[in-house]
């Protein structure tokens, strides 16, 4: 199974970026995303960030992420 997840960018260096959430920081490229910049955020999965999310949506699946997390505590 292939999980993709979404990550606020919080670096930019040419196509490598680094994204966050809760204070997890992961390294990223960029290369699928058009004129990405710090503060929006995406869907990353294996290391690619593959498609741009507004805050509201990305709340909510990071909502969503932390009852799955929470549920098998």
């Amino acid at each position: 199974m292939c999980l993709a997840v979404p990550l606020k960018i919080v670096e930019i260096d040419g196509k490598n970026g680094v994204g966050e959430v809760e204070g997890l920081r992961r390294r990223m490229r960029l290369d699928f995303i058009k004129e990405p910049r710090i503060g929006e955020y995406v869907i990353v999965h294996a290391g690619f960030a593959i498609e741009r999310l507004d805050e509201e949506q990305a709340k909510a699946d990071i909502a969503e992420w932390n009852e799955v997390r929470d549920a098998l505590l």
